[in-house]
């Protein structure tokens, strides 16, 4: 059981090479919180569809994806910061107008997956 950390040795697996496994699967705990995030910013519905918008239309206007989601501009705005502060959107200034793109490639690939798999996912 060489890849369980020392705080938890004194625990007896039923099966070693598969806790050897299972913690590898999981990998650096940094790694895992930062994901956890990142599906964090996805786990809300206003946030998800203007990721979507975003993917799908590329730099959009903040009165724009109002129009698109169906969200109050002041609602999209409040997100949009949330989502540049975590780094997954970028604001791009033309002219007098803000533009929004995506940035992080990572979700962009998780976009792509929801895009292209259009169904709803089944429960559990």
């Amino acid at each position: 059981m060489h890849l369980v950390p020392p705080e938890r040795a004194h625990q007896r697996p039923i099966d070693e090479h598969t806790v050897c496994h299972a913690i590898e699967g999981i990998g650096d705990p940094d790694r895992v919180r930062a994901w956890a995030e990142r599906f964090a910013l996805l786990a809300d519905p206003g946030r998800l569809s203007l990721l979507l918008a975003l993917y799908r239309a590329g730099p959009v206007a903040v009165s724009d994806l109002a129009l698109a989601t169906g969200i109050r501009d002041t609602a999209v705005s409040q997100a949009l910061r949330l989502l540049r502060t975590s780094g997954a959107v970028q604001a791009d200034k033309d002219g007098r107008v803000v533009r929004y793109r995506l940035r992080a490639p990572e979700i962009a690939e998780l976009l792509e997956v929801l895009a292209t798999h259009g169904s709803t996912p089944s429960p559990g």
